[in-house]
């Protein structure tokens, strides 16, 4: 069996579409889009051409949109950023427990500097609370940073609702859209979306390059000092070959959306519930209603999921336990953890994110690979042979 990848949420395959229109912007159309001659004028219009694409979908103009290193960047960015312009009017954000690292490290630094931060608890199935989200409102609260869709459990915020208690509260509100960008529709002015950040990655477009769509109220700072590359806010020259890169992915992930949406979530649906039904002591993490598409966190009673990961990769399946940004970590997720899922349980955690390339023969293979290591693993575990408390997988 060739191999099997199964970690689309950590990074995606560039599709042979995007390589090829990027790689004229290596070796032939390689000038620097601040110069004045022919070449570079060409890289500066590819550039503009790209802003205009992604400012269309998300309905925005383009002078909107600014190009970043990737999604870490963008939240670093928003956040930072916008608390540091607002300071003079309060230092109070409000963020949740389950965010990319990239948003709560980028709160804890903004701790050390004076602000305060309400980390929100988040229900059994990863939604945020509104009446926590009420209740943690303060007159000196200048951000709502709450992201559009997990990148562990997959569940989907409803951001149009947190968007309009933002809107109410005249609070600005920034939303890490990496996981849900070119996987769902999205529509920041209906939603009331301030800040929005978005990886190329994530919908097969190369690494290293992605986007921040700031709205022209919101008074956000310089990032990175310098040149005058990016209106003044974010200098240094671009990457011209991924942003073009991008710009084709957004094209395709934005074409074929709903079949996709629609065929990949056939399959995921189709995994949950073969685990479900083969594989006792199991539970699937995280809504089932609202859930991206290719994305299906399960946990196993009475294994480790690092056990389970190298036995599916001798068979030759990508997956992972968690974010990739926390791989090496030896605590358990930090979602799961907020929802409530016990110790034990959460380190027997497995994430299989389905992508566009991903077939039905690849997932029955994978279904036959996860019943077969994890009846090694509990035939090895103690507790497996003296506590066999059956619980349910929870569908909703």
């Amino acid at each position: 069996m060739q191999q099997i990848y199964l970690d689309n949420a950590a990074t995606t395959p560039v599709r042979p579409e995007v390589e090829e229109v990027m790689q004229p912007y290596f070796c032939e159309k390689y000038g620097n889009p601040s110069g004045i001659y022919k070449m570079a004028s060409e890289c500066r219009q590819a550039l503009e051409t790209v802003r205009k694409q992604i400012g269309e979908t998300l309905k925005v103009s383009a002078e909107e949109i600014y190009f970043t290193s990737g999604g870490t960047e963008s939240d670093n960015w928003a956040i930072k950023s916008t608390a540091q312009r607002l300071k003079e009017k309060g230092k109070h954000i409000i963020t949740s427990k389950i965010e990319h690292h990239a948003v709560l490290n980028s709160c804890a630094y903004l701790e050390t500097q004076g602000f305060e931060v309400t980390y929100l608890d988040v229900d059994e199935w990863g939604c945020v609370r509104f009446d926590a989200l009420q209740r943690a409102i303060r007159k000196d609260t200048i951000l709502i940073s709450i992201m559009y869709a997990n990148n562990e459990v997959g569940t989907i915020q409803p951001i149009g609702q947190i968007g309009k208690i933002a809107k109410e509260n005249d609070i600005f509100f920034h939303t890490d859209a990496v996981q849900a960008y070119g996987q769902i529709p999205i529509d920041v002015k209906r939603e009331n979306i301030h800040l929005l950040s978005a990886s190329a990655h994530k919908f097969n477009g190369p690494k290293g390059v992605g986007f921040l769509y700031i709205d022209k109220r919101v008074p956000v700072m310089s990032y990175i000092h310098g040149g005058k590359q990016e209106r003044n806010h974010r200098a240094g020259t671009e990457n011209v070959a991924g942003i073009v890169g991008m710009g084709k992915a957004a094209e395709i992930a934005f074409a074929a959306q709903k079949e996709r949406e629609k065929r990949v979530q056939q399959m995921r649906d189709y995994l949950m519930k073969k685990l479900c039904e083969e594989i006792p002591y199991c539970r699937i993490n995280g809504s089932v209603a609202r859930r991206l598409p290719g994305n299906c966190n399960v946990s196993f009673q009475f294994i480790e999921g690092n056990e389970l990961l190298l036995l599916l990769d001798d068979k030759n399946i990508c997956a992972s336990a968690a974010s990739a940004c926390s791989t090496g970590d030896t605590a358990p997720s930090h979602v799961l953890t907020a929802m409530g899922i016990p110790e034990k349980l959460a380190r027997g955690t497995l994430r299989l994110t389905i992508g566009y390339q991903n077939t039905q023969d690849e997932i029955d293979y994978t279904i036959k690979c996860i019943k077969e290591a994890v009846k090694k693993l509990r035939e090895n575990a103690e507790d497996y042979r003296i506590y066999k408390e059956n619980f349910s997988c929870n569908m909703i």
